[in-house]
């Protein structure tokens, strides 16, 4: 149901005389205001609804919950965190709370802006310690179809902002972002002001060296005059137990010509201050206070290794007690005479990186080629507090081998989640991370510290570093490059295995960093159902390999009608979130929502929909993904040839490496089949100009290949174990879907709003700012299409198995990602199996991958051997998890 906004004839006259009356009108026929009238003159307070108006949710806002013993606000929740609802029925709009009953919803990002929602029960609740209105709950609800429609992107901008946007509950001053807690969120955060007219009077102005002397003896300090060298990332401190207005604090190494020292921003002095002060800004500061240093704070690496560092003590500025003054020098008011140092830094380019050692800390600068999608670990178990990264390559010209970044949120939301291909992008602070123990560069790539900061282009303006000699010569190198060929190399997005799996078991084991490294499948069951949206988890469990089976686009549809294994709705469940993004326009075709509502809500039906009851709460908790009962399917009629290669689903790529018989036997095949198909072409063909021919050979050569490898070696194998026990199991588990968010795709830079959109967390705030495209997700190019393997895992004890995906990593042309030039024997499946793009090929696939065949039969050569799986299993939001083999061990010794 499409909400339209309606324009009553009493609001045809003139916009000024008219705007108090059309807006009465508008709100006498909300259906929100009606509610909370009857609300509130119902007995209960409460009021369940049998026929509820859809309504569109626009925003989904978090902040820290207020849990006292005799609260009215804790509704007896244990969650740390509260939600607001802010939806409009067309004529109005208005924000509700979401009942913490109901949290598990948007932690999994089902209830999300821009869907269209049914509120079926609704409360009043009234602060007893308060002379203020209540506030409604909402207690169940409903979902039906997203919502793009243009008439509701058009209310939304022609609606007046609300008068304040705080919480609705716990007296808290302030949202949170909805994903994470270091990043500022909401109107609070000041960034740009004018600047001040300052006379300033140095002899009055003491040094960092002077002062730490002095600390210790007298109350109040003279003015301090400092260039910010490093700036660290927020830190949100709140807690349910404690009241605090604006729980923030983060912390700068200040500079002058004495020394180095910590300055701490404190409270609500960071919401007006921590975008303002940056690298390089010099400040006066006054009415400040010193107090001991913190042991335990990180440390910077400084560019300058001669600066003094003064340990002993740091500068403390709070909005009260007494309240800090703050003032920020203008770069032309400047004087040399004030002897403040400059701002170094130390880029490494990637030729230096593989002689740099553990925990090293450089600056870097590249042109970026591939960015992951944004996902998130938990900070502490059993925590509703995540960290969020992503990863990037960047590539410096210096060595065929890219940069590898873990980018961590540095407090930067505009940078972080506009980070595409083709950008130049800057990282400071970055710490190296490698094995301690080995003399190679297999593993090594950076890591942001709290200290890390980013910059885009657009951003690099004004930055300290512009006069670096490595950046310098950056630039002059990309001045040479064809942006043509560059943009050949891009890729965004999908699954992405990084770090890979030690060698050895007995290395992950070590590497771990939890007491009980094996979890049971009843663990992994739980896993899985406990997983927050765009969490990510790699767990060790042992297994049996059971069955394998190669699946690509040209059998998909075999697969489909085969109905030999008792199999979930798969193609309905493979819907692209893109269809359902915040900024697209387009009303999405029937039968698409038809197979996403069918697959996202399918176990919701037999509770008429109802998110909130008793029931249907622990449906929500319990994933789709069990199956108990084999399920028919109707046989379908295969598609036309010509769409196959449109499969949304199961475009991933073939790992890079051949065995010495492989490359033997895929020669020798390769000569028989292409006289084979130079024959019929002589036969079935017309003769055809050269320069056509070539053209089609070019695009045809791949598949060709494709066929050509897989039709010698059998596509699936079953031991003889699972034939025996596969009736007989408890639990099914099944999670070997290829989602569009697994795949990598070909960046494409007319595009790149959507892609961005893609791969980034999905918003808290319906935004106004549309996204276009004519393009669905899986209509993007794949960075390679030549299938995926599904296994089955049975467990030991013969009583669970679990179907897994194994997805072989993406790799650009030139680079490899692991940097490996080998396959451990220990593994079946290394991570480090990947592909290549081939700089002679328009579709880009490189032939050198190993036959699937031979994946087949070395899980063939494992039958009935215990293993040990390491698998990846990352929530995409709804009913949605991924979960991917990573690495197969066997063990030597008992874990």
């Amino acid at each position: 149901m499409m909400l339209t906004k309606a324009i009553p004839p009493e609001c045809s006259s003139t916009a000024e005389d008219s705007a108090m009356v059309c807006n009465n009108v508008l709100q006498e026929n909300s259906w929100i205001k009606t509610v909370t009238t009857k609300l509130i003159n119902s007995p209960s307070l409460r009021i369940c609804f049998q026929d509820a108006v859809s309504v569109i949710v626009l925003a989904v806002q978090r902040y820290l919950a207020h849990w006292c013993s005799n609260s009215p606000d804790s509704l007896g929740s244990s969650s740390c965190y509260c939600y607001d609802v802010t939806f409009t029925d067309g004529h109005c709009k208005e924000k509700w709370h979401l009942a913490p009953e109901l949290n598990l919803l948007v932690q999994k990002n089902i209830l999300r802006c821009g869907t269209e929602v049914k509120i079926t029960k609704c409360a009043y609740i009234y602060n007893e310690k308060k002379l203020s209105n209540g506030v409604v709950c909402i207690e169940e609800l409903e979902f039906g179809e997203e919502c793009s429609d243009q008439s509701i992107i058009s209310y939304i901008q022609s609606e007046n902002a609300q008068s304040t946007d705080i919480p609705l509950m716990g007296g808290r001053k302030h949202y949170l972002p909805l994903w994470n807690k270091c990043d500022p969120y909401g109107d609070i955060w000041m960034q740009n002001l004018p600047e001040e007219q300052l006379n300033i009077d140095v002899p009055k102005v003491s040094s960092l060296l002077h002062l730490e002397m002095l600390w210790g003896n007298v109350k109040t300090f003279p003015p301090l005059l400092v260039k910010i060298l490093h700036k660290s990332r927020l830190r949100y401190f709140g807690k349910p137990d404690k009241k605090h207005d604006v729980p923030y604090q983060a912390y700068f190494e200040v500079a002058d010509h004495s020394g180095m020292v910590s300055m701490v921003l404190w409270n609500a002095l960071c919401p007006e201050w921590f975008k303002r002060l940056k690298v390089g800004t010099v400040l006066l500061l006054q009415q400040y206070t010193i107090k001991q240093s913190y042991p335990y704070r990180t440390q910077p690496t400084p560019g300058n290794s001669e600066m003094k560092r003064l340990t002993g003590i740091e500068i403390c500025l709070n909005p009260r007690e007494p309240p800090a003054n703050i003032h920020i020098i203008p770069e032309k008011l400047v004087k040399q005479d004030w002897k403040l140092p400059e701002v170094k830094y130390q880029f490494v380019t990637r030729s230096e990186l593989n002689n740099l050692s553990h925990n090293h800390s450089c600056d870097v600068i590249g042109l970026v080629t591939f960015v992951g999608r944004s996902e998130r670990n938990q900070i502490k178990d059993d925590s509703e507090d995540f960290w969020l990264y992503r990863w990037v390559h960047i590539i410096d010209g210096t060595s065929e081998e890219p940069f590898i970044l873990e980018l961590f949120a540095t407090s930067q939301p505009d940078i972080f989640e506009h980070i595409h291909p083709m950008t130049y992008l800057v990282c400071t602070q970055m710490r190296v991370v490698r094995d301690s123990n080995e003399k190679s560069s297999t593993t090594v790539y950076l890591t942001t510290s709290n200290e890390s900061e980013m910059f885009i282009t657009g951003c690099h303006r004004g930055q300290p570093y512009t006069s670096d000699v490595k950046v310098k010569r950056f630039i002059q190198w990309i001045r040479t490059q064809s942006e043509v060929e560059l943009i050949k190399k891009t890729v965004i997005g999908g699954y992405y295995p990084f770090p890979p799996s030690p060698p050895t078991f007995l290395q992950y084991c070590k590497d771990s960093k939890v007491e009980s490294v094996l979890i049971t499948t009843h663990e992994l069951k739980k896993e899985i159902e406990n997983l927050h949206y765009r969490e990510h988890k790699r767990v060790a469990i042992q297994g049996i390999i059971a069955a394998v089976r190669y699946i690509s686009c040209s059998n998909v549809t075999e697969e489909d009608v085969s109905g030999s294994e008792p199999v979930q709705e798969e193609v309905s469940c493979l819907t692209s979130s893109a269809e359902t993004s915040v900024g697209h326009s387009a009303t999405l075709p029937k039968q698409r929502h038809v197979q996403e509502k069918k697959c996202r809500y399918s176990q919701d039906k037999e509770n008429g929909h109802v998110y909130g009851s008793q029931q249907s709460r622990i449906k929500v908790q319990q994933q789709q993904n069990i199956v108990a009962t084999p399920v028919k399917r109707k046989t379908q009629k295969r598609r036309p040839k010509a769409k196959q290669k449109d499969c949304p689903v199961l475009n991933m790529p073939l790992p890079r490496y051949l065995t010495r018989s492989a490359i033997q036997k895929l020669s020798h095949y390769r000569t028989s089949q292409e006289d084979i198909s130079v024959q019929k072409e002589e036969i079935c063909e017309p003769k055809q100009s050269s320069s056509q021919t070539v053209v089609e050979e070019f695009e045809l050569s791949e598949p060709s290949v494709e066929k050509r490898i897989l039709e010698p070696y059998s596509h699936s194998w079953e031991s003889e174990l699972w034939s025996e026990v596969k009736d007989n199991l408890t639990e099914h588990l099944q999670y070997s879907h290829i989602f569009p968010e697994s795949i990598p795709r070909k960046f494409d830079y007319m595009h790149k709003e959507i892609l961005m959109q893609q791969y980034n967390l999905y918003p808290g705030k319906y935004s106004s700012k549309v996204y276009t495209s004519n393009k669905e997700m899986h209509e993007f190019q794949a960075a390679t299409d030549l299938g995926h393997c599904k296994l089955t895992i049975l467990g030991i004890n013969h009583k669970v198995a679990i179907h897994v995906a194994f997805l072989p990593v993406f790799c650009s042309e030139d680079s490899q990602i692991f940097g490996t030039k080998s396959i451990h024997n220990e593994s079946l499946l290394p991570s480090s199996s990947t592909c290549r793009l081939n700089k002679n090929s328009n579709r880009g696939l490189s032939h050198e991958f190993p036959l699937w065949g031979e994946i087949v039969k070395a899980a063939s050569d494992l039958e009935r051997l215990h293993v040990i799986c390491i698998l990846d299993i990352c929530h995409l939001g709804g009913d949605k998890v991924e979960v991917c083999l990573n690495r197969i061990y066997k063990p030597t010794v008992p874990p």
